[in-house]
């Protein structure tokens, strides 16, 4: 393998929507350098910490349709059954929830935790407490789809955090999704609801570290043979 393979593959790409933050940073460190030549340096460590930020690596995900994947990097938060939000018109009965917490060294791209069909997207505007906290649900400015999935509807809400100021969701309503396929981001520090119907089970524990498009964290089926995966 040549030595520029080795970079590239080396090197995670950075989402688009990370160019102009990474771009401000580095002005900044230029200007702040002309002022006083050490804040260069410091400006430079921020704007290395931004490309990280919004870095977007491959994944590889596996495709069967009885597995729920994680769609966000970071610490299984939740685990319960509790009432999906209204808007979601997913019903008054409780429902199992999944959310994993991103803290601001973790990968923001969220990705389908199930294949399926978009059914509706709803965005509610609120407050920015800290995601972890499990009032967060309610109170945070959030960003939930319904996908159609072959084991019934599912809900993904894109929770905003304590410094986070702006949900992305570029699919759209009655588009098809694959497990994990790319379908948002959140700017610095956030969370991520997965809510299931029943015959769910967990795959994973409170704590454990996820990883968006290839963490198993529910399953709709037991004993099965192979996965084959899908590299995205």
């Amino acid at each position: 393998m040549s030595l520029f393979n080795t970079v590239r593959n080396t090197i995670v790409p950075v989402h688009k929507e990370g160019y102009p933050f990474v771009a401000a940073f580095f002005v900044a460190s230029l200007v702040l350098g002309w002022i006083f030549e050490p804040l260069f340096w410091i400006g430079m460590i921020f704007t290395l910490w931004c490309a990280y930020f919004f870095r977007d690596p491959e994944r590889v995900t596996p495709q069967d349709d009885d597995l729920v994947i994680s769609p966000a990097d970071g610490r299984v938060s939740a685990i319960q059954m509790v009432t999906p939000p209204a808007e979601l018109d997913l019903g008054s009965e409780p429902m199992l929830r999944i959310s994993v917490f991103m803290n601001v060294f973790n990968c923001h791209v969220n990705r389908a935790p199930m294949r399926g069909r978009i059914v509706s997207i709803n965005y509610r505007s609120g407050s920015f407490v800290n995601a972890e906290l499990d009032k967060a649900s309610e109170d945070n400015e959030r960003n939930g789809l319904v996908i159609e999935t072959r084991h019934g509807q599912i809900g993904v809400v894109q929770i905003a955090g304590l410094v986070a100021r702006r949900i992305l969701c570029w699919a759209n309503t009655n588009e098809p999704l694959d497990a994990g396929e790319r379908f948002g981001l959140i700017r610095f520090g956030s969370r991520l609801d997965v809510f299931l119907p029943a015959g769910a089970a967990p795959r994973v524990s409170l704590g454990q570290t996820a990883i968006a498009g290839e963490t198993v964290i529910a399953e709709f089926a037991s004993a099965k043979g192979p996965v084959i995966s899908r590299r995205s």
